[in-house]
């Protein structure tokens, strides 16, 4: 017998304790459906710990690659050895006044960024021997080949904070929808507190690809760094550059707000690699 969409079922409570009876009236056809029901938000969980299953495992991934440029900024630390050849001394000087050069550009885009920076007034005074086949001055060209390739690396990479206040209001991953504290959304970057106006900087050198409304972020800015990186700055109140526009670590590019889908004024920052989310926590500090 079909059961039409209008008939309904009576569901009897038993309280043993009172001896009392309820009952409920429920469509007929809910009752028919309850294993559909069931099976449906199995489905759904399912999907849900899939996802972040393979999230997990891209910050992982992330992770060790991160480790990877740490351990190359370390090596900075290395000394030179002092003892040069008297016929290379003129030529491993400018090697080393260029060396020193080069820390101190890693440096100041370090600093810049909020990060400390690495002495430099050890270099080409150490006791760390090099590969003893090579000549004084064949030792310090490779080094300041390879401090060529670092300040690249420093200059491309998103590194430190895009704003002075450090306080995060939000982490990267699934967190309480705050417009509706009942529900879980995917929250791709990481919030900043602070006021209306306050500055954002750039944290890597690149061009602007967007700048302007951008959906639910509101007045947004994206940076495409050229490594496959990207960085997105959105809620701001006011955009101070325009696409096209290259910048370099440490601009001003605009300012905090609450624009877009957004409770109250925050910065909300991202790191992207080949246009998908990652941790932007993993590049806020250098880790030795």
């Amino acid at each position: 017998m079909r059961t039409k969409s209008k008939d309904v079922s009576t569901v009897i409570i038993v309280n043993k304790n009172q001896q009392k009876t309820r009952s409920i009236q429920i469509k007929t056809k809910h009752l028919e459906r309850f294993n559909k029901y069931i099976l449906s938000a199995l489905l759904v969980v399912i999907c849900l710990g899939s996802s972040i299953f393979y999230l997990q495992k891209q910050n992982i991934l992330k992770d060790a690659e991160n480790q990877r440029l740490i351990q190359q900024l370390s090596k900075l630390k290395v000394s030179i050895p002092a003892k040069v050849k008297a016929d290379n001394s003129a030529t491993a000087q400018s090697y080393i006044q260029s060396i020193q050069g080069k820390l101190q550009l890693i440096n100041n885009y370090l600093k810049k960024r909020g990060l400390k920076g690495f002495g430099t007034a050890s270099t080409g005074d150490g006791g760390k021997a090099m590969a003893p086949q090579l000549s004084a001055a064949e030792q310090y060209a490779a080094y300041n080949d390879y401090l060529d390739r670092i300040v690249m690396v420093t200059a491309f990479t998103p590194l430190g904070y895009p704003h002075s206040v450090d306080h995060l209001t939000s982490n990267f991953g699934y967190r309480s929808d705050p417009f509706d504290a009942s529900h879980a959304e995917y929250h791709p970057g990481i919030d900043f507190g602070g006021a209306i106006g306050d500055q954002v900087k750039c944290t890597a050198n690149g061009k602007v690809i967007w700048a302007g409304w951008y959906g639910g972020y509101g007045n947004c800015i994206r940076i495409e760094h050229g490594n496959h990186l990207e960085t997105l700055y959105g809620h701001l109140s006011k955009i101070g550059v325009k696409v096209g526009q290259k910048v370099s670590v440490g601009d001003v590019i605009g300012n905090v707000g609450s624009t877009g889908h957004s409770t109250g004024a925050h910065l909300h920052y991202e790191v992207r690699r080949d246009g998908k989310p990652i941790n932007p926590i993993n590049f806020l500090t250098l880790k030795s």
